[in-house]
């Protein structure tokens, strides 16, 4: 009989002896710096995108004009954990945003460099998964390798907003890492309250984490471990977590109107090959990813039926299937790979259709794990001398090509500009792409740019109110009125509900001089919006050309009531009380405007004139000239009359 000790050495032997090769025993062993290698090549590549600027593209939303990464507080922090923003709940993502704008403010190579350094953390978080589940170095090495470069990871990298796929997936990781452990360590508790707590903190970087629980019951499968109660009951916190976090998705996404419903434009089977090609467009991309694209827009339904590739997805999927069915010999790594890639794919797959865009190349970062295990378990198992060789080529002539794909994709998000132009080139005659840039292009002040654009949009689209909307706004703002009035009556007609449109058309009827009917389409978006700040300022301003001084003093102030960050109420109250020789108060005004919004002309200029009112000529020539540096051209004539 075999001492009790003496077996327990046994064991610890053969256990060394099983995991000590980490790679194929007939193949070279991969040495342990090699990893380095893989991730010194990764920073190489990705350190194009620390010179990329804010793409604009949510950066706006999430950065540019997020109040709650500005109030550095506990009151702060506090509403971050607290809030939905943006039809989304991500606090911990936000909260690595409030840190990086206290330090750096709106530089935007901190944000890109912590992006970076979060994807160079999950490689190595993946190469240890890798290594972990295999027991082979060389496939952790292939995966590691394959996550790092791939062009579809790009938009998760490159894209600062998405500064919540990178950390839910570091957690992510981590919280698998841990599980693992957690079954190698005999079921240690503290090791299993560990994985729970990292898979709690990646579901409040992206509520994307809450498949993790599905996929622990797959790793048990593959592990050989025995499906029974306890190992069903230990996962029931992990359930309970992601139905919670489901649930908070799901409202914030209705709080945004995010969440859409398509069953009027597409049917219930229109809708199942939806999500077959949907898989199939993930798994073409992992081999073949050319002609990517910011934006993969819904179908259009022409004759009613969906475009040709559609329907063919099924068949493509039925015969791959049936080729991975024939290689026996590789049945649990394939399943283990294919259901990784399902099960963590499948919350993306628009079953429920979140947000505008059939697919997306950011949903890939985790799935592809899955698939990418398969290709290094293949190359692991070459098993004479010509497979490996070939296999190794193979490899690296698709590492090299997969590079330099990627360093040119990191240079497309290099700014907002840069990435629609590539979004409409990919997508030419689908109306989104100009709808993006012509806002853009309004926002940046070009005006004639953004005119170009809403045709555009309104030639795909002839009943699309907001761009008949923003058009009518900007026909005013190029002084055609008439030209505005149409777009705004045409928009008015399809949704009388509109109080943004009837607040524009007020401006377009006062120039054409129909004062009366100017102030009843503001007092109507008043009526519709009760909150709608440029609806009071407007009707201040026009109340107070038509001698009503006090009803304009009362709209102003319920406008800086609703928004005391609004430059534009302050600005208008400052001329109102210019209208009633209130030149003290006035300036106290427009001091606030200008601190609130340091770069307008025009607000240089009427302070020029209340500071000339007020005696201080010296200030008033000062004013103009800021405002003449800033454009406007009205400041040469003042400071010609009065500045010697």
């Amino acid at each position: 009989m075999v001492p009790k000790t003496s077996q327990k050495a046994n064991s610890f032997k053969h256990k060394q002896k099983v995991a000590a090769p980490l790679g194929n025993a007939k193949s070279t062993v991969i040495p342990g710096w090699a990893i380095a290698v893989v991730l010194g090549f990764t920073v190489l590549i990705w350190s194009r995108a620390l010179f990329n600027n804010f793409v604009y593209l949510d950066d706006d939303q999430y950065i540019l004009t997020n109040p709650f990464i500005r109030d550095f507080s506990f009151n702060g922090i506090k509403a971050i954990f607290s809030s939905f923003y943006f039809s989304n709940y991500h606090p911990l993502t936000t909260l690595t945003f409030l840190f990086e704008y206290k330090l750096f403010g709106l530089s935007p190579m901190p944000y890109h460099l912590l992006n970076v350094l979060l994807h160079l953390l999950n490689t190595f978080l993946v190469y240890k998964l890798g290594e972990k589940l295999s027991g082979k170095r060389i496939t952790a090495l292939v995966v590691a390798i394959l996550f790092a470069i791939h062009p579809m990871h790009v938009e998760s990298v490159a894209w600062i907003s998405e500064r919540k796929d990178v950390l839910y997936s570091c957690f992510f990781l981590l919280s698998l890492l841990a599980y693992l452990r957690y079954m190698d360590t005999g079921y240690r508790t503290q090791v299993y309250l560990g994985a729970l707590g990292l898979f709690l903190i990646s579901l409040l970087s992206k509520p994307a984490a809450v498949t993790l629980p599905v996929l622990l019951i797959a790793i048990d499968i593959y592990k050989d471990r025995k499906i029974n109660l306890r190992s069903l009951v230990e996962k029931v916190p992990f359930f309970l977590l992601a139905l919670l976090f489901g649930i908070l998705t799901i409202l914030s996404q209705k709080t945004g109107g995010a969440l859409k419903d398509i069953s009027s434009t597409f049917t219930l089977i229109d809708r199942f090959f939806l999500v077959v090609y949907s898989i199939a467009f993930y798994i073409v991309k992992l081999i073949v990813p050319v002609n990517l694209s910011a934006m993969y827009y819904y179908p259009n339904i022409l004759g009613g039926t969906l475009p040709l590739q559609y329907y063919l997805s099924l068949p493509f999927l039925l015969v791959l299937a049936w080729l991975l069915y024939k290689s026996i010999s590789f049945c649990k790594e394939i399943l283990f790979g294919i259901f990784f890639f399902l099960i963590t794919i499948s919350v993306m797959l628009q079953f429920f259709t979140f947000g505008y865009a059939l697919t997306a190349e950011r949903y890939t970062y985790i799935p592809y794990v899955g698939l990418f295990y398969l290709a290094g378990q293949w190359i692991a198992k070459a098993d004479t001398k010509q497979t490996r060789k070939i296999t190794s080529a193979i490899f690296l002539f698709v590492v090299f090509i997969f590079s330099i794909q990627t360093w040119n994709r990191i240079g497309v998000w290099k700014d907002g500009d840069v990435l629609i132009n590539d979004v409409i080139k990919k997508n030419p005659t689908t109306f989104d792409g100009y709808w993006t840039r012509a806002n853009l292009q309004n926002n940046k002040g070009d005006l004639q740019g953004a005119l170009m654009d809403f045709n555009k949009v309104i030639e795909y689209k002839p009943d699309f109110v907001s761009a008949l909307r923003l058009r009518g706004d900007i026909l005013n703002k190029s002084g055609d009125y008439e030209g505005a009035l149409s777009d705004l009556n045409r928009a008015i007609s399809l949704d009388p509900s509109n109080a943004e449109a009837y607040n524009i058309r007020g401006n377009s009827l006062f120039k054409l001089g129909d004062m009366k009917s100017a102030i009843l389409d503001c007092s109507k978006a008043i009526q519709l919006k009760p909150k709608l700040v440029e609806a009071y300022n407007n009707r201040c301003m026009l109340k107070a050309m038509s001698g009503d001084m006090i009803g304009a003093l009362e709209d102003v102030n319920i406008a800086i009531e609703l928004a005391p960050g609004n430059a534009d109420a302050y600005s208008s109250r400052a001329n109102i009380r210019v209208m009633m020789n209130n030149y003290k108060g006035a300036l106290d005004d427009f001091n606030y405007s200008l601190q609130l919004k340091p770069d307008d002309a025009l607000v240089y200029f009427n302070r020029g004139i209340s500071k000339l009112n007020l005696t201080d000529t010296t200030g008033a020539c000062n004013d103009w000239k800021r405002a003449m540096e800033l454009g406007n051209n009205n400041a040469s004539q003042m400071i010609s009359q009065y500045c010697h």
